[in-house]
């Protein structure tokens, strides 16, 4: 199994959630993250003229466990529906699951995703 965690533009949260659902992949955790990559925030104009730097900017984070043939084909949905072309449309990591355990029944491994 794996744990596949994106950090995208929270505008693409419905389009990644919509993609997901329909390859039929429902579960997920979804976590409102600040934080900043290479584009190191955006620099806005205030009233006087002055400006100021934002430089943590809203994202979201999905967290989804998947087995490992899925991996491949959930990283791709990811990608095409977080995708603006834009700085900062996100990252996506991929680590290993040692093991799942659903609570209410002690299934264990994949069963349990």
């Amino acid at each position: 199994m794996q744990k596949i965690e994106a950090i995208i533009r929270p505008e693409k949260l419905d389009d990644v959630k919509n993609a997901l659902a329909e390859a039929g992949f429902t579960g997920m955790n979804i976590v409102h993250v600040t934080g900043r990559g290479i584009q190191k925030g955006i620099v806005h104009m205030g009233r006087g003229g002055e400006s100021y730097e934002v430089d943590m900017l809203p994202k979201v984070k999905i967290e989804v466990v998947v087995a490992d043939k899925d991996t491949d084909r959930v990283v791709d949905i990811i990608c095409s529906a977080a995708r603006t072309g834009r700085i900062g449309d996100g990252k996506i990591f991929v680590m290993p699951v040692a093991d799942a355990i659903r609570v209410r029944t002690g299934e264990k491994g994949e069963a349990a995703v």
